[in-house]
């Protein structure tokens, strides 16, 4: 048996111990409740009807926020796809892990055997787990890489993976980036109603035990395509967004993406039915959310700027919703700033574990703000690291950044710039203030630079 995989079973076993010799196991006889995360990818903060859009339909995630917490300062760790979902799973920053951009089919990096993961953290209280979808932490064996995939990070059941590289889109069967997965759905299978499927049956299936189910949609990433009776809906709706090739590259209002998206939401409400169904609504806790922000060349995420892979706001603030029907009060609104990295905790302290015992946790536990969604958390800043070679393909650029209050600042690794803003006065970062405030950008600078140290993530050779 291979070292890592010995040494990831001995962790398990101490991190067991450790959570029962310190008294860290809540009571066993108490209810645990059912927790399905549903995650969507590239989709920004003002897609949803919830979030202020008009053009697309979501009446299953609005009405989920309606019986909810609604965050609206929710941030991905990173403004791509792997170092985010390195975060959900570690409950670490990825500059900690060393996972800052997204991982190549090729490659051999990927989410450490060490980290005890939130999979792992539910099978300690004898959860079932699931994954349906998007995995995105490690190379592929097709690719020539060592491959590490979710049954090697405490995921008993592992859906619709992809076992190649997943870019480009892949929406009708046969799906390029598992060419095994068989059709289930007659006549032109698209990948969203497969997964939606997919995911019920799993709740059916373990309806009589305690479940974690993650639910990675594989939408809304590009290249776009929405089913074709959904995609003809929003052709023909008011300010539809155009483009002189293909409407599947308007920049705004893009009725793929819309299209796609009612995929999503249909999926939201069968989810929500079925639980009802089955008796398990009361006692379940169903998050949404994304990973990143929406890429502009398919979207806009106005009022915020810029999208996926910048750490404007327009590539790092999420939407979140999160219910849980008699914990979590219903249509309520928290302004409180979260990062992707504070679900591990959090999940932990309601399943009445701590683990950091066993590994550096840089998240919070946010239970008592979606209990209490007026209350504060006794943190004052947020870090992003996103060291790059080159500019990204759309736009982004090597740089750093630090949320702390109202005032957001970035450092441009390429260029030395530094920028400032006030986000309560200027959600769209259009006035950069670093000059105006030259106390407040080197308090924050020096934050920055010190908590790179700290984590051992130096950039261009700094002391």
């Amino acid at each position: 048996m291979d070292h890592k995989i010995i040494l990831k079973f001995g962790l398990i076993l101490i991190f067991s111990i450790c959570l029962t010799s310190c008294r860290f196991l809540a009571d066993r006889t108490q209810e645990l409740p059912n927790v399905i995360f549903v995650l969507a990818d590239d989709l920004g903060w003002a897609e949803l009807g919830c979030y202020g859009n008009k053009f697309n339909d979501t009446p299953n995630l609005d009405k989920l926020a309606s019986q909810g917490v609604l965050f609206t300062n929710a941030y991905a760790a990173a403004p791509v796809c792997s170092p985010y979902r390195a975060s959900l799973m570690s409950g670490q920053y990825p500059a900690r892990i060393g996972i800052n951009d997204y991982l190549r089919p090729d490659g051999d990096k990927h989410l450490p055997l060490e980290i005890i993961s939130l999979a792992e953290l539910f099978k300690s209280r004898d959860y079932v787990t699931g994954i349906i979808g998007k995995w995105h932490l490690s190379g592929y064996k097709k690719h020539g890489a060592m491959e590490f995939g979710p049954d090697m990070h405490g995921f008993d059941e592992t859906i619709l993976t992809a076992n190649e590289g997943i870019g480009g889109g892949s929406y009708f069967h046969p799906y390029h980036f598992n060419k095994e997965i068989e059709q289930r759905i007659e006549g032109k299978e698209f990948l969203v109603d497969r997964v939606n499927l997919e995911a019920l049956e799993f709740i059916e299936k373990h309806k009589d035990k305690p479940f974690f189910l993650y639910f990675s949609h594989y939408a809304v990433h590009t290249r776009l395509l929405g089913k074709d009776e959904y995609v003809d809906i929003y052709r023909n709706k008011p300010g539809v967004g155009m483009h002189p090739e293909t409407d599947i590259k308007a920049r705004q209002n893009n009725p793929h993406l819309a299209a796609q998206l009612r995929s999503i939401d249909d999926g939201v409400g069968m989810i929500m039915d079925k639980l009802d169904e089955l008796g398990l609504g009361g006692n379940t806790i169903l998050v949404f959310t994304s990973d990143n922000g929406g890429e502009t060349r398919v979207t806009s995420n106005a009022p915020l700027r810029e999208g996926k892979s910048t750490l404007y706001e327009g590539g790092i603030r999420e939407p979140l919703i999160a219910k849980y029907p008699g914990k979590i009060p219903a249509g309520q609104i928290c302004q409180e700033p979260t990062i992707s990295c504070d679900f591990h905790p959090t999940f932990g302290e309601i399943l009445g574990l701590n683990p950091e015992t066993i590994q550096e946790i840089d998240g919070v536990s946010i239970w008592s703000i979606m209990k209490k969604p007026r209350k504060s958390l006794e943190r004052n800043s947020l870090f992003w690291h996103y060291p790059l070679e080159k500019p990204h393909f759309l736009g982004g650029r090597s740089s750093g950044a630090i949320r702390e209050g109202d005032w957001k600042l970035i450092e441009f690794f390429d260029t030395g710039e530094i920028e400032l803003y006030n986000l309560t006065d200027d959600i769209g970062e259009q006035h950069n203030l670093a000059d105006d405030y030259p106390d407040i950008r080197m308090a924050m600078l020096d934050k920055l630079r010190n908590w790179r140290k700290e984590l051992g993530a130096l950039i261009n050779n700094e002391p």
